[in-house]
């Protein structure tokens, strides 16, 4: 079988580069190993929302249509819009249809699937970020009586063990099951690494608002100083809650869970936690502000400081006084660790040598270290937004164009033109 293009992953990124690679005219398939919507439908707890309000989830030619612009999206709901998007845009998606290999074939691709091989001549990689969680090593310290799992494996509460829990990082994942557990009448610590802490709300706009109006998501990767710092930061403390409701690690501790700092390590049983607990969370404080002031900044210097709530600034994270550096966990207070340490991409199948010792693929933009190769749904690809749904479309169309634009420069190669005319 062939096509000019082939993408693999029907999710949000593939489905937004297929609608731009039919915008101009380029034949194209897009494979998906499972359904339309794989990881949303397979891989999410049962109470997750969206961290983005729905008028937030804008991809080429659609948007939101519905009466709660504000609201969140459940996850069966987010499944039925990008199902709804791929069925609107017509997208030719082979389900069922996992790839296990992508190599190079003459000057194209050979991409091999269990429902047959391909011959293309450009590969959109959209497989997404969050393939494999990241569990550190010393995992393999645990006592064998604890139960362990990572956000892709926990579903609800009802499914753990009773008693205590310890979620090991504090990021949107980390925060949200915490919250989930504790609610459940499970004691519950958090291990607190780097995170990012937002509010949800700020000046009576929800605080994605703010970073869409101002212009900080779209900030593009060839503007920022240390753009391998920027890829790795994790993601935003935020919740999508119909009450609209912060989650951060003052919201955590006002209802009893309690904190620690990052897991050090495991010795003989006892699980050891770094003494960094209050300068992690002075640091993301710092970064709050900073955030809080360009947006007032910005509020000023466009017109909107008078039709929006005064500028207010939220109480610093409180710490207690001593944290415990230690936690004996053969006593059997704590019966589950979940592993909220984030997640790295899968490329096992790509027989393309552009993957780094980190497991990630070389790329500059999106536009990947070989002829013809393209990434797409990775943090910060090409802007801030990159990883979100909202981000998708842009990073689509610039991607397409060079994608095109690399279609062009072979048609118009010396090599090309004597086989055409062989012909």
């Amino acid at each position: 079988m062939r096509a000019t293009a082939v993408v693999i992953g029907a999710g949000q990124a593939g489905l937004a580069m297929s609608w731009w690679l039919a915008k101009r005219s380029i034949d194209h398939v897009v494979l998906e190993r499972g359904a339309i919507a794989n990881s949303w439908k397979a891989e999410r707890w049962d109470s997750l929302r969206l961290l983005t309000p729905n008028w937030h989830s804008r991809l080429p030619g659609y948007g939101y249509q519905g009466d709660d612009p504000d609201g969140f999206r459940t996850m069966p709901q987010t499944i039925e819009f990008i199902e709804r998007y791929a069925e609107v845009i017509s997208a030719p998606v082979r389900t069922r249809t996992e790839v296990t290999s992508v190599r190079r074939n003459g000057d194209g691709y050979e991409v091999v699937t269990g429902q047959g091989d391909w011959r293309c001549e450009t590969v959109v990689i959209a497989t997404g970020a969050c393939n494999i969680p990241q569990v550190p090593a010393v995992a393999q310290a645990v006592p064998a009586s604890i139960r362990m799992i990572t956000p892709m494996q926990y579903r609800n509460p009802g499914e753990l063990e009773d008693g205590g829990v310890l979620v090991v990082g504090a990021s949107a994942s980390g925060t949200q099951i915490a919250e989930e557990i504790h609610r459940s009448g499970r004691p519950v610590i958090v291990a607190v690494g780097e995170h990012v802490r937002v509010p949800r709300v700020y000046r009576g706009k929800d605080i994605l608002w703010w970073m869409d109006a101002a212009g900080v998501l779209d900030q593009r990767y060839d503007e920022v100083d240390d753009i391998v710092r920027a890829r790795n930061v994790p993601s935003l403390q935020l919740a999508g809650y119909a009450d609209r409701r912060t989650v951060d690690l003052n919201s955590l501790t006002a209802i009893g869970i309690r904190l620690v700092g990052s897991l050090a390590g495991i010795n003989q049983g006892k699980a050891q936690f770094s003494g960094s607990l209050r300068n992690m969370c002075a640091l993301a404080d710092l970064k709050m502000n900073r955030l809080l002031n360009a947006i007032d900044e910005w509020a000023v210097e466009n017109g909107v400081d008078g039709e929006v709530d005064p500028p207010h600034r939220f109480e610093p994270t409180e710490v207690e006084a001593s944290p415990p550096l230690g936690l004996d966990l053969t006593r059997g207070e704590i019966k589950t660790i979940i592993w909220a340490t984030g997640f790295r991409p899968d490329y096992s199948w790509l027989e393309v040598p552009v993957v780094d010792s980190k497991g990630n693929i070389r790329h500059d933009g999106g536009v990947v270290e070989a002829p013809g190769m393209y990434l797409m749904g990775m943090p910060f690809l090409r802007r801030r937004k990159s990883s979100l749904i909202d981000g998708v479309g842009d990073d689509a169309r610039d991607l397409s164009a060079h994608l095109a634009s690399y279609l062009g420069n072979r048609s118009r190669s010396p090599q090309r033109v004597a086989q055409a005319h062989a012909r």
